[in-house]
């Protein structure tokens, strides 16, 4: 007997008279199969697939942006101070405290309700919103990753003629790369559970739909296992990316 016939079979008992699995049948059969729900909850993998993308990017570009001008700041020499780089740390250090200070869900109701009142692009402005608070993350994570080589380094670039960029894209994040890697794995797999949160302002992730499968069954159990169990998967998946990656990188320093 296949879902659909037992399901109908079911439906003719009355609620008070079905057993605990059959119940339980019930429920999941109307939070996945009925009118092909299944396919509302993969529209919303989609999109969270598509927001933690765009917004992973937003954050890496952010935060190493930040990290660099924090990071030259800190190594000026005392009687070398730069004027504009001191503006710019001035207000990296504002971005960082700021988004590191308030809640995520806060900074998305500002976001969605007051920035970009009349817009209706919730799913986009959601993905600017983490991809901004992932940078701050990420900017912290970096610039320790970097202030922990030796400053000799830079300075073994710049010898060689390498100007601050040059130094810093051939020499420095490299390395610095391997030992931030678990931190940058951490913050994004943070990034990709928050996408959960888009849905506070209408945005159409995986949540969204399994609010709106409950406000129908008036059931919420199923709906937010299978969102659960979907997310989980997500994170176990890149995960085991992570882990392999970073085995990659120890067996090429052992060569």
């Amino acid at each position: 007997m296949d879902v659909d016939k037992l399901y109908e079979s079911l439906a003719e008992i009355p609620v008070a008279e079905l057993s605990g699995w059959q119940d339980a049948f019930m429920k999941f059969y109307r939070a996945w199969f009925y009118e092909d729900r299944w396919k509302s909850y993969f529209e919303g993998l989609v999109t969270t697939i598509e927001v933690t993308v765009i917004a992973l990017a937003i954050g890496v570009v952010l935060g190493l942006l930040v990290a660099m001008i924090r990071t030259a700041h800190d190594q000026q020499r005392p009687e070398r101070r730069n004027f504009i780089l001191g503006v710019l740390n001035f207000i990296a250090r504002i971005y960082v405290t700021v988004i590191r200070g308030t809640p995520m869900l806060v900074q998305l109701m500002i976001m969605g309700f007051v920035i970009f009142a009349n817009s209706r692009e919730f799913t986009m402005i959601g993905a600017l919103s983490l991809g901004i608070n992932s940078g701050a993350y990420v900017a912290e994570i970096i610039r320790g990753g970097l202030m922990s080589l030796d400053v000799g380094q830079t300075e073994a670039g710049r010898s060689l003629g390498l100007g601050y960029i040059d130094t810093m894209r051939f020499i420095v994040i490299p390395q610095a790369f391997k030992a931030i890697l678990p931190a940058l794995g951490n913050e994004f797999i943070v990034l990709l559970k928050d996408t959960s949160l888009i849905s506070a302002i209408s945005g159409k992730e995986i949540l969204y739909f399994a609010k709106a499968i409950s406000s129908r069954t008036y059931e919420y159990m199923f709906p937010l296992y299978i969102t659960a169990l979907m997310y989980l998967i997500m994170v176990i998946i890149f995960s085991a990316l992570q882990s392999k990656l970073e085995r990659r990188l120890r067996q090429s320093d052992r060569r």
